[in-house]
This record gives C-alpha cells, structure tokens and sequence, in this order.
C-alpha cells in the first residue's frame, strides 16, 4: 500500500474545465466570506497576535466523493470554529482563506508578506490536500489541526512526516473538542513575546498531553483463543489464495508473505455478477434486510444488485481455487467496470471465514489471511483510523466490517445496511461491533519483514454522520503519543481483530524471521 495519498481516494479525474472554473469561483467567493472584516483588521493593534487561518479543502461545498462526504456543506463548520475561536482568544486577530493544494497556499503567503501574520493555524478538512506543507516553509509558527472524519487520513500521514523529519516549527492538535483547540492556539502568545518556534511547539505538545483523557480501567470480557501454532498457520496461508481486482489484467502474480496470488480483471467478476442467479440473489437480499436492524435509503433493486455482486465474488472465489478477493472497488464503480459496490458481499465472506477485503490493498488483505488462518476463522477489520486525544481513542473507520468477528461459529452483533457514505451511493454495512473486548491492529510488510502492531479495548461505536459508516472507537493500550508516529512508513489503513493477540503474532514473527514494531 503506498504510504502516500491513496490514489482510490482521489476521484476527481475527468473534471471538466467548466466544473473546474466553477468550483475555483465557489472557492474565491467564500474565500472572501470568511476574510475577516476590514474593520477588525484596521483595529488590530500590535500587542494583538495575528494568525491566519487556512482551511484545507477541496472547496466550500464538497462536489466529489471523499471524506466527509459528498455535499458537505463547510462553510457553516468554517464560520462556527471562526467564532468559537474569536470568543476563547480575546487577545488575537484571526484571519481566514482556504486553499486546495499548494498553489493556492503560495498565494496565500504572498498576500501574507505585508500582512504582519504571527503564525498560520492550517486546518485539514479533506483528506489530501498538500497545504500545510507549504505553509511551514515560513519558519513561522504552524498548528495544524484534524476535522475529524474529514481530513484524518492526511492529517495522520503528514503529522507523522513532521514529527520524523523533526520539522521545527509545526504542532499539532487531534481532538473533537473545540476548547483543546482554542487552547492550543494560545501558545502563539509566547512567540509573540520574544519565544522561539521550538517554545511554541512543545506548548502545544504540553497542552495536548494535559487535555488528553486519562486511561480507563483496562479489564477486558473474557475471550478464548483458539490458535495454530506457527508452523500450521504458515503451512495454511500456504494452501490459500489472493485475487487482486485492480483493472483489466488477469493472470499470475508474486506470492504475498507465502500466500499465492493472482490477478482477475474487473470485466470477470462483472460477468460474474451479471451471471449471478437471480432467485437467489433476491433471497440473500431478503435474508439481509431481515437481519438488519436498520436498512436506510438503500432501495430493494440495490440489495439484490449487492446480493449479485456477493454471489458473483463467491462463483469467481471458487473458480480460481481462493479464499481471498479484494478489489479496487471506488475504481471498478466509479470507471463504470462493475456495477455494485461490493461491500456487502465482503461483509457476508468475512462472516464466513473467507477474505473479502476493501480497495485492493494487498497488504492488508494478506494480513487477514495470515490472521483470519491463525485464530481459524476470525475475520479482519480494515479501517481508515482517526485519533481523537480528548477521549483517549483511536476509531477505527470503514464501510465494511463483519458481524460475527469471534469467527464463523461465534456470536453475531448489530449490523444496518446504509449507502456508501462518501458518495451516498449503493449499499454499504454499519457493524455495531462488541464493546469491552482486547483487540489487536495489525499490518504485515513483506519487503521490510515487519508487523506492525498495537492493541486497544473496544469501548464504543461512533454514529457520526461524517465518513465511513462502521466506526469501532478503542482505547489503545500504551503510547497514544507515539501512535501519532508510523503514518508516513505505513500509510493509513490498519486491520483490527478481536482478541488479545500478542503471544501468537510476536510467535509468527519469530517463525518468519520477521520484527514486530510496536506501534503505541
């Protein structure tokens, strides 16, 4: 997985010049909105700390597919922390732009050189958008903050980046309460009176470690393990198999970790889909709006086009001899190659201890294999993680889970079928995953030999209406500071398991010769 923007999160290709033109004017315009007025800036005198505030988003009303989700309407979010931020910090003059990559940030530096800037709060929004990067080449004082579930997946991945290359001049601020922020915005004050930039960052870091909630009681429900030794895992990851579904080639490819691996074009599994027996795929629908506990604004015709799509991945699983399939889902559905999100269907494989494993990432899939085979049967949960310090958590985030995550035999948990929520499109599964439980996160990396790993205690499932619909919240067992710190090597995506994991993957490592990095 590249540890770079994923490209399946950049869906903006083909744009027209006319929605191009559109969205730079709709950028101008609440650019201007949220200037602030010339008569607060005239008023401004030179004991008042100056910070330019620049958000960092694609535009104002969200007209792609991301994070949060399309139609995201920023601008009142933009005006309420504007606000919130003149009313907790008397002693400053906040000035705001918004910017979508680092054109738009260079202009916004040259506006800035007669404008007496103090330091620059850039706030990531959407997930990609390279604004901060050039907002610290100013030297000056930079505090960069997450919207959560909106531009976590950047905010991560270049936080991590700062923190290893040990840039001076940036700190950073990971919660959901808008006090901890305007907290953090007050250590501009003491480089407004003669501190330096190193000063400023470690303020912020003192202020973020004081606001981060204290660790719970970390006694966890009981949960037995049923796991293979070392040698019988790795004999089994042996037998298994992985299908890539990433375009139009088929044919073999490298083994992963051991496992064989061999890629299936996306013109395939569509005529599997189409190829799908319709009776039946209108009874698994039923089945699944039976057991849902909601089924929101996704219409029958979907269900039974997702229950398609489930059978068609199983028919093609079965003709290759595998276990295993992920696909580059947002690619295949948004380029017209197939027709039906397949989240449903990976949801109903990980039910029955097969792999279904979301936007090609063979990485993470491979991890499932070599999991899913060790406890025999549990099933992996790939996620796109937030980091929330005000209540000590990592939520782990995305529109496919299971609900039998102690294994095909085990208990089943809550699950709603909604639609894909960075589109609002098709049918997608919001697991109601069990709380009180140890859990392990996990990544294998061939080419480094590492795995990599932290735990945490299940402690909530956030409903919020912002990204991935499946939002398993944990507090992690350790460091959550140095969870900050492996983005940038590992990428965003992690895959969680049920269970207290950490004798049986530390003996895999061991077998394969490989290092466990302990990520928290």
């Amino acid at each position: 997985m590249n540890t770079r923007e994923p490209v399946s999160r950049c869906v903006c290709r083909g744009m027209s010049r006319r929605r191009f033109l559109a969205g730079c004017a709709a950028c101008a315009a609440t650019a201007r909105y949220l200037a602030a007025p010339s008569s607060l800036k005239a008023a401004a005198s030179d004991d008042k700390v100056r910070i330019r505030v620049v958000y960092s988003l694609h535009g104002p009303l969200q007209d792609r597919p991301d994070w949060p989700n399309k139609g995201f309407d920023f601008r009142p979010v933009m005006q309420r922390i504007n606000t919130e931020l003149a009313g907790r910090c008397p002693g400053f003059v906040f000035l705001s732009s918004i910017a979508n990559g680092p054109d738009q940030a260079k202009k916004i530096l040259e506006q800035d050189k007669s404008a007496a800037v103090d330091g620059y709060l850039v706030y990531q929004m959407n997930c990609w958008n390279r604004v901060v990067q050039t907002i610290a080449t100013t030297g000056k004082p930079v505090l960069y903050a997450d919207f959560q579930y909106a531009g976590s997946g950047g905010f991560l991945v270049y936080t991590a980046g700062f923190l290893r290359s040990r840039t001076p001049n940036v700190g950073f601020v990971a919660s959901s309460r808008i006090d901890d922020l305007a907290e953090a915005v007050k250590c501009f004050e003491m480089v407004k009176k003669a501190g330096s930039v190193s000063d400023f960052v470690a303020a912020t870091a003192r202020v973020r470690i004081a606001r981060t909630a204290k660790p719970g009681p970390f006694g966890c429900k009981p949960d037995k393990l049923n796991v293979l030794s070392p040698g019988d895992c790795l004999a089994r990851m042996k037998e298994s198999k992985i299908l890539a579904v990433r375009g139009q080639e088929s044919g073999p490819a490298g083994p992963v970790m051991g496992i064989p691996m061999e890629n299936v074009s996306f013109a395939e599994v569509n005529e599997a889909w189409k190829d799908a027996d319709k009776d039946a795929a209108r009874a698994v629908a039923e089945r699944w709006r039976k057991n849902a506990a909601v089924v929101l604004d996704v219409s029958q015709d979907t269900l039974e086009s997702s229950a398609a799509m489930y059978l068609g991945m199983k028919a093609v699983l079965k003709k290759h001899a595998a276990n295993a399939i992920t696909m580059n889902c947002l690619g295949g559905f948004y380029g017209g190659h197939i027709h039906a999100y397949p989240c449903l269907g990976f949801h109903e494989l990980c039910n029955e201890g097969l792999i279904g494993a979301c936007e090609c990432d063979v990485r993470s899939t491979a991890t499932m294999v070599a999991v899913t085979a060790m406890t025999q049967g549990r099933p992996g949960y790939i996620s796109d993680p937030v980091i929330d310090t005000s209540k000590r958590q990592i939520i782990y985030a995305h529109c496919v889970a299971s609900n039998r995550v102690f294994g095909p035999q085990g208990s089943t948990n809550p699950f709603e079928i909604l639609t894909h929520s960075e589109d609002r499109q098709g049918a997608s599964v919001r697991s109601i995953l069990p709380i009180g439980y140890m859990t392990t996160t996990l990544e294998f990396e061939q080419q480094r030999k590492e795995i990599l790993f932290h735990q945490g205690k299940a402690v909530d499932n956030d409903r919020n209406d912002r990204a991935c619909r499946t939002k398993l919240a944990a507090e992690p067992v350790g460091d959550i500071e140095k969870l900050f710190t492996m983005w940038d090597r590992w990428g965003w995506h992690r895959v969680t398991f049920y269970g207290d994991l950490k004798e049986p993957v530390h003996a895999l490592a061991d077998a394969m010769r490989w290092k466990v990095v302990e990520e928290a």
